[in-house]
């Protein structure tokens, strides 16, 4: 969530109906039309939504329900909500293609383009014109025009138009991918992602403003298993988390468990085994004259390796990370336990799938609504006792440069440390990890994070960033 908007809204408001519903044993009995007319309701009486939902909304609903459920969400809805709730909850195993396009909610946005408004004053200067290097501006009746034919989108008529009169006018979800996944399909016209280049940054979902590209939820299949009295779930809260709910790690910790949770860790743990090990990775990389490494944690950088620039993949590190970590030691002490990694990253389910002991992924946004449905006050928790001491640097993986902080304070004082950082994930810094892969920009250690910020900027995280790093940091003091 980058800011707060009717999309994330009703998103919430779905979740917690369904997390309120299952944990109160009557979800199969309500999940009807009972269930849409309830949700129907409570988002109409909101009054920051200022909108009555129509017939094509509530389909849309019942559509955005199926992504919940972790379905496929272009399904023709042909049989009762129920049989999918039934669906969802007989399934034995995940599958991948976590993000996709609601076809129904697509609005089959026109192509990204330039064109002058009405603010165009037919000046005399005519920058536009002039400084067009492909002759794709001409003045009509004294203003300026341009044919969309001829224009290449290179935005110089944009930056020297003195009246700020030409604008660009883009696809939003096919502006913010960094890797060009997205693409128009001309039979449905509708956006479509092409999986095999999709990283599962999550920045096309936040972008879209009809709230048409949807996640694949795995909360039915942890509620199921929190419900379940023979199993125990322990939650695996990110170092991120910190700066998400205005709370103490400690009494975030106590409402996880009050969910139903045996256990909760902090990944920052797995955070420190990560810095120990990736610094002996990387000292031993510069002592065999290999002189170039890059971070390991974020997984939709990885991703970017290995579908982008493979050429970079080599230079990634190959210590686990911090959530392969904690998850590691959680199954060597008792090999039934179930972990369940809770973050802001859609990404980390990708993570997930290739990883043996890690078995759910939940995002902040759904932990806040199960904080919400259970109306839980964080503030009045009491304190969670961890089990496993943290140090700052583990805690401090949540932010931008926190990985390189954390390996530089165990580096050996002979080695030269010429570290460098890619704080966000977009277009031109795709075109810096090509210049790094080859050479082109040197450094030996480079920290890549696809969210500006760090992952407190994740896709689905609840707090603005700014707030999140400045609470992250308070708490880091603390560790």
């Amino acid at each position: 969530m980058q800011c707060k908007n009717n999309i994330n809204i009703i998103k919430k408001e779905l979740l917690k109906l369904i997390i309120k519903f299952f944990m109160n044993g009557d979800l199969d009995s309500k999940f009807d039309n009972f269930f849409l007319e309830e949700l129907k309701f409570n988002l109409e009486k909101k009054e920051n939504l200022n909108f009555k939902l129509s017939d094509k909304d509530v389909l849309v609903l019942k559509h955005k329900l199926l992504s919940i459920l972790g379905l496929d969400i272009n399904k023709n809805l042909d049989k009762p909500l129920k049989e999918y709730l039934n669906d969802a909850l007989s399934r034995q195993e995940i599958t991948n293609n976590f993000l996709d396009v609601l076809d129904i909610s697509c609005a089959s946005c026109e192509e990204s383009k330039y064109f002058v408004t009405s603010s165009c004053m037919g000046c005399t200067a005519k920058p536009c014109e002039k400084n067009c290097p492909f002759g794709a501006i001409s003045i009509i009746n004294e203003k300026s025009v341009i044919d969309e034919k001829k224009c290449i989108k290179c935005g110089m008529c944009e930056k020297v138009c003195p009246y700020h009169a030409i604008i660009y006018k883009p696809r939003p979800c096919e502006e913010v991918c960094p890797v060009n996944a997205i693409y128009r399909d001309e039979k449905t016209k509708t956006q479509k992602i092409q999986q095999d280049k999709c990283i599962s940054c999550g920045k096309c979902m936040n972008a879209c403003p009809f709230g048409a590209i949807l996640e694949k939820s795995e909360i039915i299949d942890v509620l199921k298993l929190l419900k379940d009295k023979n199993k125990k779930l322990v939650a695996m809260l990110a170092p991120s988390i910190l700066g998400q709910f205005s709370c103490e790690t400690e009494k975030i910790a106590s409402a996880v468990k009050s969910l139903g949770f045996y256990k909760v860790e902090e990944v920052a743990y797995g955070a420190d085994l990560t810095t120990e090990n990736e610094a002996k990775e990387f000292l031993k990389k510069m002592e065999e004259k290999d002189c170039f490494m890059t971070s390991s944690c974020c997984p939709a950088y990885v991703e970017i390796a290995k579908k982008h620039i493979p050429e970079i993949l080599e230079a990634v590190s190959k210590t686990p990370t911090p959530m392969n970590f904690i998850s590691k030691v959680v199954k060597e002490e008792d090999s039934s336990l179930i972990t369940v990694f809770i973050g802001p990253c859609l990404a980390k389910k990708v993570e997930a799938l290739r990883d043996k002991n890690t078995d759910y992924v939940l995002t902040f946004e759904e932990l806040d609504a199960f904080f919400s449905a259970m109306n839980l006050d964080l503030k009045n928790m009491p304190n969670y006792e961890f089990t496993r001491p943290v140090n700052k640097g583990g805690r401090g993986y949540g932010t931008s440069c926190g990985v390189t902080s954390a390996i530089l304070k165990d580096m050996r004082k002979d080695i030269k440390f010429d570290n460098k950082f890619i704080n966000g994930i977009d277009k031109k810094s795709i075109k810096l990890l090509k210049m790094y892969a080859t050479k082109k920009i040197k450094c030996n250690f480079l920290e890549v994070m696809a969210c500006s910020g760090g992952c407190v900027g994740g896709p689905c995280a609840v707090g603005k960033v700014e707030k999140a790093v400045e609470i992250l940091k308070k708490e880091i003091e603390k560790a």
